[in-house]
């Protein structure tokens, strides 16, 4: 829906809510997408809250990496609820409409917790960079007081990018068209529907997306190579292939995140579809929320062990 406002500013008009065309499925095929969008949902909700609780629980978790990982699991269940329950909403019908107020908080927490993965994924493979090439000096670099630090910068500076975008994008004028070709609020849908100059917002999204997605995607790739460099040249076969593994499910994801976010906000236009933008968020947004636990933890030995305990005292409690 939208009001025009003086004649003066002609073709122009207050949006008050934007209609989201959700995913590019066909109406007969909703019902099994939904199903499978709201189990993957489910899944990563209980799967991440399971994380958390048995980190809260076994004192042998609390570890500078599980301490992130406590992080990164609550990160991911605010960053799939931002998007993926209107998701939902949407396929009950043909569209669903998104007042403009709610529109921009979508927007705002969308990139808060977006920025905060990337930040809390850093910091754990920082954390495995210090434990692998530097273990005699992992407890005095690893202290508390430095995991405490990069937790709370990381929230910081996702929020303070967040509301820069957001007071930028307040600042912009739409017009009757207000039709957004996507599942949620997306920053540069939302640009393109716009009736001012966006090349400031543009210029922030490439500047403060080098510091929130480049250079954390950079430290990552550096940290996990001096981390492979190291375990070549242990002689272990079994532990070569043990570390590889582990190292090479964490990148898979990291590819995963990065490579979707990458593609779509960092380089040049292509012939790519709004489809194929569509399908490129939800892997980023959607399966990867969905894999973390998978990754970094239900495949990891002191999680297993933790939940066998969790499982053996709920046991004896029931007895």
């Amino acid at each position: 829906m939208a009001m025009f406002v003086g004649s003066s500013q002609r073709n122009q008009c207050v949006v008050s809510e934007f209609i989201l065309l959700g995913l590019p499925i066909r109406p007969e095929q909703q019902g099994i997408f939904f199903t499978l969008f709201l189990a993957m949902y489910l899944t990563t909700v209980l799967g991440n809250l399971l994380i958390i609780l048995l980190i809260r629980l076994d004192s042998r978790l609390h570890t500078p990496m599980y301490f992130f990982l406590s992080h990164l699991a609550f990160t991911d269940i605010c960053f799939s609820s931002v998007t993926v329950p209107k998701m939902l909403t949407g396929m009950q019908g043909q569209h669903t409409s998104i007042a403009y107020e709610e529109c921009v908080s979508q927007t705002y927490f969308f990139i808060v917790f977006a920025d905060l993965d990337s930040f809390l994924i850093t910091s754990m493979a920082y954390d495995r960079y210090v434990a692998i090439c530097h273990p005699l000096h992992y407890t005095t670099i690893m202290s508390q007081r430095l995991c405490v630090m990069l937790v709370v910068v990381s929230w910081v500076t996702a929020c303070a990018c967040a509301l820069l975008h957001t007071l930028l994008l307040a600042q912009l004028s739409f017009c009757a068209d207000h039709i957004i070709p996507h599942f949620f609020c997306d920053l540069g849908a939302l640009l393109k529907l716009s009736c001012s100059d966006t090349s400031l917002n543009q210029l922030v999204i490439f500047t403060a997306g080098l510091a929130a997605i480049m250079l954390p995607f950079l430290c990552i790739l550096v940290s996990y190579g001096h981390i492979g460099f190291t375990i070549l040249r242990v002689p272990s076969t079994k532990g070569i292939c043990k570390a590889l593994s582990t190292c090479g499910s964490h990148l898979s994801v990291v590819a995963l995140y990065y490579g979707a976010i990458i593609g779509l906000y960092f380089l040049p236009p292509s012939r790519n579809t709004k489809a194929n933008n569509v399908i490129a968020s939800v892997m980023y947004t959607v399966v990867t929320p969905l894999l973390n636990p998978f990754i970094y933890s239900l495949r990891n030995k002191d999680m297993k062990g933790a939940f066998r305990k969790l499982w053996s005292k709920k046991t004896d409690f029931s007895n």
